[in-house]
């Protein structure tokens, strides 16, 4: 995890329901102990992984390659939802808009040469 994951990563810590002022409550035995995720520059708690990450997709598809696809249009990182997917979803919409662009005038075209 690079620094900037990092400090994405860090303030999504906060939104874990276990964090507590800097402490987890799952590592809580009595005494007060640390946040693991919120020193560590790798992926340690469980939960976090599985119930925290997801809120933040982008930074869930840099640091999860399982699955994770580059965009063929801006090359950005992201989760396909079906094997087939080439581009991110602010590209797909693009890519889609421009190719039914494409189709209307070729449609319109073929109207106007025909011959009665």
């Amino acid at each position: 995890m690079n620094y900037p994951q990092y400090r994405k990563a860090r303030k999504l810590v906060r939104e874990c329901c276990n964090y507590d002022c800097g402490n987890c409550l799952l590592l809580d035995d009595g005494e007060e102990c640390v946040c693991v995720q919120s020193i560590s520059y790798s992926l340690l708690c469980r939960w976090f992984r599985a119930a925290v990450l997801p809120l933040d997709t982008a930074l869930c598809a840099e640091l999860e390659r399982d699955g994770m696809k580059r965009c063929c249009e801006c090359g950005a990182a992201f989760t396909p939802k079906s094997n087939r997917a080439k581009y991110c979803p602010a590209c797909a919409r693009r890519q889609r808009r421009r190719k039914e662009a494409e189709k209307i005038p070729v449609v319109y075209a073929f109207r106007a040469l025909k011959i009665p």
